[in-house]
């Protein structure tokens, strides 16, 4: 069977094993002293609990498991004990107000669906380690969740163990970042250390730091002790001395997988019985009333289905089964009804419909809205029809202008909208939706602002999984293990695909009302992972008003002077043209300069010149690197390069932009997409306002079309170095942070430092070199390609490099921890918690893994900027909004705000704006905004 032909192999599944003795400790230090009856100092105390419920829930929600175990301690001795009688006796007894919660916390684990275990005379580790070599021997993966640093002995490539309180992952790789050795080696290096928290002495003086030494230098802890002979001073003294108890040190240290828990696991080592349940839903309900949990009680009342609903779907024909576990969602136990919900999906076509739907809408706390239009262009998009869904499993579609031969009847599209417009444009009914900027347009097409948009599970995903896909469909399979219809399957594809006004309506509704349905579902998976965590908490709410700013942004739009890029284009043309004859001149017979293959015959074949590298198919390369690296030295790739670049310009900008001012506005209408980047930073497109080259002369005249109407002026507001800003902040270094603080030149403070000359003694060249050097090290330039992007020998910039370390060790430092935190986590954060996922960090491939790295170290530093120009965008038009400005921002790029203000504004704007933006946000360097007005956008630089 060929590659192709193979049979893809199912995920294997897994198997999720609980700490419980680490869970319940933390949970009764981390939780206030809670009381069943609030208020009553006699009453019992309920925080490790109510600590235990909460961490559980939470991993229940960011774990998918097959199987699942929380395992406790038992009372009573172990082994260990027998073996040394002094272990654990340096421990404190256990507090009576936690042994009182034990027993409780057994029973509600248990209705959390979870197995309970705790096997006497035998240790929670080893009861853990056990069952994982169990799943391994049986092709499943393992996760562990503790904080005790003795399970990473049982790290492999199929067990990995969590921190969630440190948000720690300790697989292969996490394991030897963060102790220093491979898991293999744990034991022997914890019987180096020792253990004081079980009272397991280790070699007297030797730390982790030795420990990893003489572990890196002999291989193994067995080839230390036969070869200790060998090492010298004190080290060697204490470990000559510690060699008659290491051996009884390790077997104490060690977490066995062999104990037989037959009688605890019915047929064990089958793991059937562990598998993962439901909860109980009211006996949990009991549970969280005796012991004063109300907030408990009221979440899980509003997860459940409503008596009328669940009538509702039994008399439903058209029904689906959806699995119980719908992700972070906890679907109530119908098992009385069947194993599943079932789906009921209404298409409305009488008031009397309209009218029950209205009412239910205007009472649900929550409603998930979507539209279905005529077109994907949000500014010319007109609504065909609208589904809701208020419940999960519940919605509704209205159609409003279904028009193919033989549709029913609908109601007046108009009509309805002006029904929904006060439930639509009130901010205190709670809408939700998936890419709710879309929606907005859409509705505003039609005359009506929706406000009370409080969700949008595009943007929880791109917060919560930002290396992931965020369609609602990859949403629905990732999180809810839902597939669902996609567009082809009811408008066709390609050349035959009919616009959604020609979908048939029993189509079209399901359709719709699947999205409704998934959206809401797919919200109450997201929405607990990001509720109670401050810091995406933070970002989230920060995108979801950014969402608002951009819609208004796009609404805008900007007006272009379409004769002066006519004028333009026509310039560009007859350079073009003669570019192409002294082109030809130059090769001595005319060619493609739009080929590659005629372009390599020509360089390669008639002209000799040097092959600077191949491509994969090992023909020579004539990539635009290829060609600056030759242009270099003749003339004709110059020629071709400048050819390249306007004509890109030519055909994205001067042809393009005056295609596509709006009949309506007769402005250019760009869309930021917020959902791509993993840094954060928006991304323009249709046009791209983002990718101007400003760089050249002629770039630089495609900003002066941007310009304002009579009586107004454009206005660009730009945060100065902002990415070597957050750099002094993050890093700490105190010499960056002094340039910054005394209002240096900080370029010219750098090549002070770097070349160790006085202020007033740096030449423009190494001022150069160290603005080069500053922002080659924010993107992770190595020396070979700071020589390059200087051209200098490999060796002098490497100088460079060492210099600017030596003189800023702070940057050099945030450097080293930043690569060893990404390699541990996984993902890197800004300063305000965004988190950057780094996928290929750990990657085998050499390259792969060198970029991720510098990716690590510049991904903080853009992100950063992307989350102060959004916190600025906010600010701004809070402001603007405030004070009733007739000023609109028309454009974001990069770290730049784009107004349009009129003149007898300018004054404020020239003195507000820049205060605002520099007051976002409090860093270790005052933040610095730049403004500049002109008649146009190239003036306002």
């Amino acid at each position: 069977m060929s590659e192709t032909d193979a049979v893809p192999q199912p995920e294997p599944k897994v198997l999720l094993l609980v700490d419980g003795s680490s869970y319940l400790y933390r949970a009764y230090h981390a939780m206030p002293d809670l009381r069943a009856v609030p208020g009553d100092p006699t009453s019992a105390a309920t925080g490790a609990i109510r600590g235990m419920i909460n961490m559980l829930q939470k991993l229940r929600r960011d774990i998918r498991a097959d199987y699942a175990a929380c395992v406790f301690d038992a009372p009573g001795k172990t082994f260990r004990d027998e073996v040394f009688p002094d272990y654990k006796a340096t421990r404190s007894p256990m507090p009576d107000d936690l042994r009182a919660q034990i027993e409780p916390i057994h029973e509600v684990v248990r209705l959390l669906g979870w197995k309970v275990l705790n096997v006497p005379g035998v240790e929670a580790d080893d009861v853990i380690g056990t069952l994982a070599c169990m799943a391994t021997q049986r092709g499943l993966v393992t996760v562990i969740s503790s904080g005790d640093k003795d399970l990473s002995q049982l790290v492999n490539e199929h067990v990995t163990v969590i921190d969630t309180m440190n948000d720690r992952k300790r697989d292969m790789t996490g394991v030897e970042v963060e102790f220093g050795v491979p898991p293999r080696l744990m034991v022997d290096y914890q019987t180096l250390v020792g253990d004081s928290v079980d009272n397991v002495p280790g070699v007297d003086k030797v730390g982790p730091k030795t420990a990893v030494k003489l572990l890196k230098e002999f291989g193994s802890l067995d080839n230390l002790i036969e070869r200790a002979h060998e090492v010298k001073g004190a080290v060697g003294e204490n470990l000559r001395k510690a060699l008659d108890w290491l051996p009884k040190g390790r077997h104490l240290l060690t977490v066995r997988t062999d104990c037989d828990l037959k009688d605890h696991i019915p047929g064990f080592p089958e793991l059937e019985d562990i598998v993962i349940g439901g909860q109980d839903v009211e006996k949990l309900k009991e549970f969280y009333e005796r012991f004063g949990f109300k907030g408990l009680v009221k979440q899980l009342e509003e997860h459940a289905v409503p008596p009328e609903l669940l009538e509702e779907h039994a008399k439903a024909g058209r029904a689906r089964p959806v699995p119980i576990q719908r992700g972070g969602y906890e679907e109530p136990d119908l098992s009385g009804l069947s194993q599943a919900t079932t789906l009921h999906y209404e298409t409305i076509f009488t008031w009397e419909q309209f009218e029950t739907w209205l009412g239910r809408i205007e009472a649900a706390a929550l409603v998930a809205l979507d539209t279905e239009t005529d077109s994907l262009d949000e500014m010319l998009a007109r609504i065909v029809g609208l589904s809701f869904s208020t419940e999960p499993g519940l919605a509704a579609y209205i159609p409003l202008s279904h028009d193919y031969q033989g549709a029913p009847d609908q109601l007046p599209r108009e009509e309805v909208l002006q029904r929904l417009k006060p439930w639509l444009e009130n901010p205190d009914k709670h809408k939700l939706g998936q890419h709710v900027k879309y929606d907005r347009h859409v509705f505003a097409n039609h005359g009506i602002e929706v406000r009370g948009y409080v969700h949008d599970t595009m943007l929880e995903s791109y917060v919560l999984e930002v290396h992931k896909p965020h369609g609602l469909a990859s949403l629905a399979e990732r999180h809810l293990g839902r597939t669902g219809i996609d567009y082809e399957t009811v408008a066709g594809k390609g050349a035959s695909q009919i616009g959604f006004n020609q979908v048939p309506i029993d189509k079209a509704a399901e359709y719709s009302c699947e999205d409704s349905d998934q959206t809401l579902d797919v919200h109450l998976a997201l929405w607990p992972k990001l509720e109670n965590d401050r810091k995406l908490r933070f970002i989230y709410d920060l995108e979801m008003e950014c969402s608002e700013v951009l819609f208004r942004i796009e609404r805008n739009g900007v007006l272009i002077d379409a004769q002066a890029l006519a004028q333009q284009g026509n310039e560009l043309g007859n350079r073009i043209m003669q570019l192409e004859r002294e082109a030809h001149e130059l090769a001595g017979q005319p060619f493609n300069l739009g080929s590659p293959k005629q372009i390599g015959e020509v360089f390669f074949v008639k002209l000799g010149l040097p092959v600077v590298k191949k491509t994969a198919s090992g023909a020579p390369s004539t990539d635009e690197e290829v060609l600056e690296k030759l242009a270099e030295d003749y003339p004709l790739p110059a020629k071709i390069l400048e050819h390249r670049g306007l004509s890109k310009l030519k055909g994205t900008y001067t042809d393009k932009l005056p295609q596509m001012q709006h009949p309506r506005t007769g402005r250019v209408h760009t869309h930021y997409a917020q959902a791509v980047a993993v840094t954060g930073r928006l991304s323009s497109n249709d046009p791209n306002l983002q990718n101007i080259p400003v760089r050249t002369a002629e770039g630089r005249r495609i900003r002066e079309a941007f310009v304002a109407p009579p009586g107004s002026r454009i206005a660009s507001a730009d945060y100065s170095q902002i990415e070597l800003r957050i750099m002094a902040h993050i890093s700490e270094d105190e010499a960056l942070l002094r340039a910054f603080r005394e209002n240096m030149d900080v370029h010219r403070a750098t090549a002070s430092e770097v070349f160790g000359v006085g202020l007033d003694q740096v030449s423009s060249e190494q001022r150069r070199y160290a603005k080069v050097i500053n922002f080659g090290l924010i993107y992770g330039m190595s020396s070979f390609g700071l020589a390059r992007n200087l051209g200098i020998e490999t060796a002098a910039a490497k100088s460079y490099i060492d210099r600017y370390f030596q003189r800023y060790p702070g940057v050099k430092q945030y450097m080293d921890e930043t690569r060893l935190s990404a390699k541990s986590k996984g993902y890197v954060e800004t300063v305000f918690g965004r988190r950057l996922y780094l996928p290929e960090i750990n990657s085998p491939n050499g390259p792969r893994r060198g970029s991720a790295e510098r990716q690590a170290i510049n991904a903080p530093m853009q992100g950063t900027a992307a989350d102060l120009i959004k916190l600025a965008m906010v600010k701004v038009q809070q402001v603007l909004d405030a004070q009733q400005r007739r000023t609109k921002m028309i454009m974001q790029v990069h770290d730049e705000l784009v107004f349009e203000v009129p003149e007898d504004e300018v004054e404020w704007l020239r003195v507000e704006i820049p205060r605002i933006m520099a007051g976002v946000a409090e860093l270790r360097v005052p933040l610095l905004a730049e403004i500049g007005v002109g008649a146009n956008w190239e003036e306002a630089h």
